[in-house]
């Protein structure tokens, strides 16, 4: 892959980068930190890359990977109102946002992945390395809580 086609797809899979690396870290600028580690190592193991139809997949994992390490490095609290905040500002359903925030990451990320970002459910499984059959279920159980956080308010 050469330079001009690496940025080109690095653009375009950047707004579905960074509401990935929001779904997990939620603080802009930690998202960014991880955004710009996961694109440099990206470049640095380009080569690796067997096929670049799975581009968007690769580079997700290498995001949520590095989310993870960031999440490692600053372990921090957020108040909840700073978060509440974000969240009614960046959505346009902030009700759905905040029940969405509520549920666990396990069950929130798969949610995220395959809904706002439009995965399918094979590549949201590729990305987050875990079988077909446990995206399913995680994605199942995950739209039962969001359905009674939704119902409770």
């Amino acid at each position: 892959m050469d330079r001009d086609s690496f940025i080109a797809e690095i653009e375009a899979c950047s707004g579905m980068m960074y509401r990935v690396a929001w779904s997990i870290l939620r603080n802009n600028a930690d998202c960014e930190d991880a955004l710009q580690e996961a694109a440099l190592k990206a470049w640095e193991k380009r080569g690796h890359l067997r096929n670049e139809a799975y581009f968007r997949t690769w580079i997700t994992r290498i995001l949520i990977n590095a989310c993870y390490d960031t999440q490692r490095k600053r372990r921090r609290v957020i108040p909840l109102d700073e978060v509440a905040e974000r969240a009614a500002a960046a959505s346009p359903d902030p009700t759905l946002t905040l029940a969405l925030e509520a549920l666990p990451e396990k069950l929130r990320l798969p949610l995220v992945l395959c809904y706002s970002e439009g995965m399918s459910y094979e590549e949201a499984a590729a990305a987050l390395r875990i079988p077909l059959s446990t995206l399913r279920g995680r994605i199942h159980r995950g739209r039962g809580q969001l359905r009674k956080e939704l119902n409770a308010e």
